[in-house]
């Protein structure tokens, strides 16, 4: 599978649920949100403004997402909401590894750089260094309705978190092209 298409099939609206367990703490909590993903064309003035922003040939993204969230911990009362788009470039001399651009960061608030991998089990896997932390985050379709997640977050210090989270397609299947990438990783 490449980056395209793991976006293409990404694409849609998720239920998703997760669950973290904050290490040093010893405790654990849950969350969940909705989840809307919508691809963004190379050439989508959002993905090119994106590269600029790097200092990146727009020419060399493969695509875009703006990822849309709102979603609920059981900590705390507040919604938490936000969007962002994300670019991957490749890497010239191997498309199944390179860069991805993030308008805003999973775990800092802030643009953020990260490297990706789609590795032989069709799973996408994510590595991002921001100031103060290290996130790990690998993705995979157990079908083309379910995405599965498992993440580790490093602060500095040696705080950490990791997390579980199960993601169900809402309102149909996933586009035809991507179904099909879908179910020959799965076979």
């Amino acid at each position: 599978m490449s980056i395209e298409e793991f976006f293409e099939l990404s694409a849609g609206k998720w239920f998703s649920h997760r669950t973290s367990h904050h290490l040093a703490f010893k405790q654990s909590e849950s969350g969940k949100s909705d989840i809307f993903i919508e691809m963004l064309a190379a050439d989508h003035p959002e993905v090119i403004k994106l590269c600029e922003q790097y200092e990146i040939d727009p020419k060399r993204a493969s695509c875009g997402a703006r990822v849309t969230w709102n979603g609920t911990m059981e900590w705390d009362e507040q919604d938490h909401k936000g969007s962002t788009v994300l670019v991957p470039v490749p890497n010239e001399d191997n498309p199944n590894e390179g860069k991805l651009l993030r308008e805003m960061g999973y775990a800092e608030k802030m643009p953020v750089a990260g490297s990706y991998k789609i590795g032989d089990d069709d799973a996408l896997t994510l590595i991002t260094e921001y100031e103060t932390m290290w996130s790990e985050e690998r993705l995979w379709f157990a079908s083309p309705n379910l995405r599965m997640r498992v993440g580790v977050l490093k602060r500095f210090g040696g705080f950490s978190m990791a997390s579980f989270t199960s993601e169900i397609r809402m309102g149909g299947a996933a586009p035809a092209k991507a179904s099909e990438a879908a179910n020959s990783a799965s076979s």
